[in-house]
């Protein structure tokens, strides 16, 4: 006999469905049955729709409920008096197809990196601890148990994707073995996160010290049956009715135990890996992007010479260098396009063409210094107060302060920025005749067409918007708690500032990306290197050319998504290994 959950005016039921099998019309009057008993309410006969949870869509009264829904299926009853609106919605438009994954990731506390993270938020693995964490937990529980029996006091007691992220990194932080959390405890939270048994948690509300207690207390709060949560199966609903539909209890916290869950900096950090690992993919291809307008633009690509970048040698600048090098013309990939100005007077290019590599190359290098602070955050104990079983005590600190990750998220922002900032100054480039020697703003009947102009409008104010979002958000601090937390870092804010920048680079740099391939239009018959020509046909399989004014929100959103999945990194990584392979030869 497999059961069901049916929510009937706010109220979640679980109501079996036995053999021979019921009509979906028969389970929702046995759904309706049970809430008038709940609540005493004289019986009628009112008609009703059922809708699935997931999904969304309406059931056939006269179907086979068993033939037509899953065990544990979530479904929601609607009266004919009321809206088709309860105290949740079905899954939003923006969570994408769940599917239960089937491999483990092991936590330990100590090796988790800003990928996994990110991984992990995606719903790609389950997660279990390592025997030497649990291990860990069982000695440090002990020490608080311990405790309690010599009367010592020891204080009283996001999106889908990124609140996997927060919970699998408290998972983590847990498994160190210096929060006190009892093995049962974390065993029970561990199985919500692999049935993906998410709270809701408001994005907004932390100060990054005491940690991030807010976004943690409703992460805790899901956890205990109370407030709403998020699974595959229900969409958002009543935290204790998920919970149950999965087959699993609300937390019953221990001592010591709601101060394990809610203090910490894990919202900061989780957000953080997020905007470390966008800004990884998004840095790399920016050099993709400017190499196209640097074609189109006929530029030189002699400032990229290995010899000038040796006497400079920054890692990230050389990096950049040698990825160019590697993209324009060269004896293992050579250009049509450079080849036909090879003889020109220009002496030098603009700076956003002949500095790529050193204004590219300090993003690369800060995103690096960026990603080891929030990988050491994430695999640090930040709770408090802290349980250390070697010394047998229990000692109060202050490792829940965000400053870490605020100020390096905060430097995150004003590197990354930089990307946009050059790539606007190219798109401008690519649309002014005088500097492009290219039709303005990349179409002909210029007069009749506006061509990129409101691309190159939309890449301004995005840049110009960062501007503002880079002034750092650790520089501020708010007394709170009666002056006992008298210093905070603002991480939660840093955080989702590096985010939005993050995703600003992203937009502008998808502008340029549709500009550069439009550009190359006007300089056919002639062709670019072979990555290039890669990347120039990936972008014309799901974007077609600019002849006339259409709407290009598609195009940049068809492009962004582009970036957003390395599809552009993928298409010439092959022909960077093979560059590096003829180079050594």
């Amino acid at each position: 006999m497999h059961c069901v959950s049916v929510c009937v005016r706010g109220d979640w039921f679980r109501v079996p469905i036995g053999v021979p099998s019921p009509s979906i019309r028969s389970l929702g009057s046995a759904a309706l049955q049970r809430h008038r008993r709940g609540k005493n309410l004289e019986r009628d006969e009112s008609e009703f729709v059922v809708r699935r949870c997931r999904g969304g869509e309406l059931l056939d009264h006269d179907d086979c409920a068993a033939a037509i829904l899953d065990h544990n299926d979530f479904i929601q009853l609607i009266l004919a008096d009321e809206d088709d609106e309860l105290g949740f919605s079905p899954l939003a438009t923006s969570v994408p197809d769940y599917q239960e994954p089937t491999e483990f990731l092991s936590l330990d506390g100590n090796s988790l990196t800003t990928a996994d993270l990110v991984a992990l938020g995606q719903g790609l693995f389950k997660v279990k601890l390592t025997p030497e964490a649990v291990d860990r937990v069982i000695k440090c529980r002990a020490v608080i148990d311990g405790f309690l029996k010599e009367g010592k006091g020891v204080g009283s007691p996001l999106s889908v994707e990124r609140t996997r992220m927060l919970l699998v990194q408290r998972i983590n932080v847990l498994a160190k073995g210096y929060s006190g959390i009892s093995m049962e405890t974390l065993d029970d939270i561990i199985k919500a996160f692999n049935a993906s048994c998410l709270s809701w948690v408001p994005e907004k509300g932390t100060l990054g010290a005491s940690g991030d207690l807010a976004p943690l207390a409703h992460l805790a709060l899901g956890l205990m049956g109370e407030g709403r949560m998020w699974s595959p199966q229900s969409g958002w609903a009543q935290a204790k009715a998920v919970l149950e539909g999965h087959g699993l209890k609300p937390l019953v916290l221990k001592p010591k135990e709601g101060l394990a869950l809610i203090n910490g900096t894990q919202m900061i950090s989780s957000l953080g890996a997020e905007a470390v690992e966008r800004a990884l993919a998004i840095a790399r291809q920016a050099d993709v992007v400017a190499a196209l307008t640097l074609e189109a633009l006929r530029g030189s690509v002699r400032p990229f010479h290995p010899a000038i970048h040796a006497v400079k040698p920054h890692p990230g600048q050389k990096e950049v260098a040698e990825r160019l090098c590697a993209l324009l013309d060269s004896p293992v990939f050579p250009s049509q396009i450079s080849e036909s100005h090879r003889s020109c007077n220009r002496v030098q290019d603009a700076y956003t063409l002949r500095c790529i590599p050193q204004v590219h190359g300090i993003v690369n290098d800060t995103i690096k210094f960026v990603q080891m602070i929030i990988s050491t955050e994430m695999n640090s104990a930040t709770d408090n107060p802290l349980v250390f079983a070697e010394m047998n005590e229990v000692i109060s600190g202050g490792n829940f302060h965000g400053e870490y990750p605020a100020k390096a998220l905060d430097y995150l922002a004003i590197g990354v920025h930089e990307l946009a900032n050059l790539s606007e100054r190219r798109i401008e480039r690519l649309m002014n005749p005088p500097l492009s020697e290219l039709p303005a703003f990349l179409v002909q009947d210029g007069g009749l067409n506006s061509g990129f102009m409101i691309a190159h409008c939309t890449a301004a104010a995005l840049v110009s918007e960062s501007k503002a979002l880079c002034h750092p958000s650790s520089v501020d601090s708010l007394s709170t708690s009666a002056a006992t937390e008298d210093h905070v870092s603002m991480g939660g804010w840093a955080a989702r500032k590096a985010l939005t920048i993050v995703e600003h680079v992203e937009q502008v740099l998808a502008i340029e990306l549709l500009a550069a391939c439009q550009a190359l239009e006007f300089l056919r018959p002639l062709e670019t290197t072979a990555p290039l020509e890669r990347v120039y046909r990936l972008v014309r399989s799901v974007v077609s050319a600019w002849d006339k004014d259409r709407i290009m929100s598609h195009d940049i959103e068809v492009a962004h998504t582009l970036l957003r999945q390395q599809k552009v990194w993928a298409e010439i990584q092959p022909y960077m290994d093979k560059y590096r392979n003829k180079m050594k030869e």
